[in-house]
């Protein structure tokens, strides 16, 4: 006979528990809630990857009214893809599969048995013929090739109950092993809608299908924001200085003028001021008063009389008028008689 019976050894049933265990690809999400989420991620077998009566199992605890079915499998063992697909066909809850990454073999029976095949982005789709193992004599072979005959031609009558056409024609696509790129699988009628690998920003639907928290995934770190620093300090108005404004008569004036009104306030009369420069009011001090110069003995300088100070005048005017009055060159007056000849000397006396 083609077919091995492997008896089941002491402990044999916890063993394929923990091979499965160490295989996580298949899970349940959100069981009670509006939308549940099962994922199949690996082989289809009842010892290495996912098994029928897990899936049977899970099945029964989902009370939600909707059901995502996620596949990304190789396929694996017939009999136990056939078992899966008739428990979501079975389901109450209305079955969408999405294809995340492949559905190829028995996994591509799995997909058609939800109420709406969905392509992700790039996923693919393989169909082909069955196959498997044999060990005996001619007749063995024989019965053996008999038999997978019978499991492709079933296999076809799925794609044809989906897809339209004939079990003979689908087995015709089997035996090629052909590939399904989400649109060519839409246009072969296995598909019922590809999902475009650019969608609008603002498609929630694209969204949901991308919800990568499924996984564990929450999204790329962000950087630490820099604390704030304390704000800055505002001065205050008793802080900011009041401006003053000094003006020094001495910065204005070149030197000989201010010598000139230095020598003014000396001899000026005695009605009239003689503090020193820069002691008045409103001004600074300009620094101690210089000496007097002394007049040459040969020729002393009159000052020119001042005009009499009006009514009023605290005494400012008078300096003032002297500045303004031209004075006699003292080096003139002092050369004076020695330009003079003696004839016109004695003339004079």
């Amino acid at each position: 006979m083609p077919w091995i019976d492997v008896p089941k050894a002491p402990g044999a049933q916890r063993a394929r528990a923990r091979a499965r265990e160490d295989r996580p690809g298949f899970e349940i999400r959100n069981a009670a809630a509006d939308e549940a989420e099962l994922l199949i991620y690996d082989e289809i077998d009842s010892w290495w990857g996912v098994a029928a009566a897990d899936v049977i199992a899970v099945l029964a605890t989902i009370t939600a009214p909707r059901l995502r079915v996620r596949v990304n499998s190789p396929g694996g063992s017939v009999f136990e893809g056939l078992a899966i697909a008739n428990a979501l066909r079975s389901h109450p809850a209305n079955v969408t599969v999405q294809v995340d990454g492949l559905a190829a073999s028995i996994a591509s029976v799995i997909a058609l048995a939800g109420d709406q095949l969905v392509m992700m982005p790039n996923s693919m789709l393989m169909i082909h013929d069955a196959s498997g193992l044999c060990m005996g004599d001619a007749s063995d072979m024989q019965q053996m090739g008999v038999v997978l005959d019978k499991i492709s031609d079933n296999i076809a009558g799925a794609y044809a109950a989906k897809a339209g056409g004939t079990t003979e024609s689908w087995r015709g696509t089997m035996r090629a092993e052909t590939w399904y790129l989400p649109d060519e699988a839409v246009a072969a009628g296995l598909a019922d809608e590809a999902v475009a690998a650019t969608p609008a920003d603002d498609d929630p639907a694209m969204r949901a299908n991308w919800d990568l928290t499924a996984y564990g995934y929450q999204g790329p770190k962000q950087p630490e924001k820099p604390k704030p620093g304390p704000p800055p300090v505002k001065a205050t108005a008793e802080e900011k200085p009041a401006p003053t404004l000094v003006i020094s008569i001495a910065e204005i004036l070149d030197e000989d003028a201010v010598a000139r009104l230095r020598a003014a306030v000396q001899a000026a009369p005695e009605d009239v001021s003689t503090e020193p420069l820069g002691t008045g009011p409103d001004e600074t001090a300009a620094g101690p008063a210089a000496p007097p110069v002394a007049a040459e003995p040969a020729a002393p300088i009159v000052p020119a009389a001042e005009p009499a100070a009006p009514a009023g005048d605290d005494g400012w005017n008078a300096v003032i008028a002297r500045l303004t009055t031209p004075e006699p060159d003292p080096w003139a007056a002092a050369l004076a008689h020695l330009t003079q000849t003696p004839a016109s000397s004695a003339t004079d006396a």
